[in-house]
């Protein structure tokens, strides 16, 4: 099963394509989506959406799996943005009949982690371990990514998580 894990945002989206085979993780590609702030948001929008489907018709995956919007009453447009990010993925998502789970930014944490207050670097460095990486992956949001699919694979009960 090939799980597309999506860290959302609009200025960066990062992107993870796991595979779970006989109860293993295997990391697929990893990356991120990035838009110019400069530009309008329907083009940057637009631009999430191509990148998004690119990422879709190359790896393949069976379903999807996004960290759910969070929103501190300090930062409302911060959640704004994501919403728009979040709503472009489930288009994409849609269009191609792949389902998605969402999971709470603690959840995710605490899965693959262990801590479900575990820092940006704290997931980076969990990635790292448990794919064998040179280096934590950066930007973070592709970390997160990772981590966003190995929590699904964790809950639909496809593989453990070994560091």
């Amino acid at each position: 099963m090939r799980i597309l894990g999506i860290d959302p945002g609009l200025k960066i989206t990062g992107y993870a394509a796991l595979d779970a085979d006989d109860g293993v993780l295997h990391l697929v590609e990893a990356g991120a989506i990035s838009t110019r702030e400069s530009d309008s948001m329907e083009k940057r929008l637009s631009e999430l959406y191509s990148g998004l489907c690119s990422v879709i018709s190359a790896l393949k995956p069976d379903t999807a799996a996004v960290e759910e919007l969070y929103s501190h009453y300090a930062h409302p447009r911060t959640a704004i943005l994501m919403g728009h990010a979040r709503g472009v993925i489930f288009l994409a998502a849609g269009e191609n009949d792949i389902e998605i789970a969402s999971y709470s930014a603690t959840r995710v944490k605490k899965s693959f982690t262990g801590n479900g207050h575990a820092s940006k670097l704290q997931v980076g460095r969990m990635a790292q371990q448990i794919f064998g990486l040179n280096q934590p992956p950066t930007p973070n949001d592709v970390s997160d990514a990772i981590a966003v699919a190995a929590c699904h694979a964790l809950v639909c009960g496809r593989t453990q998580i070994k560091a």
